[in-house]
């Protein structure tokens, strides 16, 4: 199935964070949101400017680059 061809609609995303835990302002954080429709399918942003687009992978890809899935 072709992930991009989903509607997102107003699906919640949650965040996911990780790397400069330090500094709150430079922490790395992405948000995730599974693809209505479609079994272990995600969509991912960035945190800090959501309207630039979502990525979409399966779960297996994201599990494989060591993301847990939600």
């Amino acid at each position: 199935m072709e992930l991009y061809r989903q509607q997102l609609g107003d699906v919640p995303f949650s965040r996911l964070c990780g790397g400069n835990q330090d500094n709150d302002e430079m922490e790395s954080c992405v948000e995730i949101a599974p693809i209505p429709g479609v079994d272990d399918a995600y969509a991912l942003r960035d945190s800090k400017n959501p309207d630039a687009g979502t990525l979409r992978f399966s779960g297996a890809e994201l599990r494989a680059a060591g993301v847990t899935t939600i």
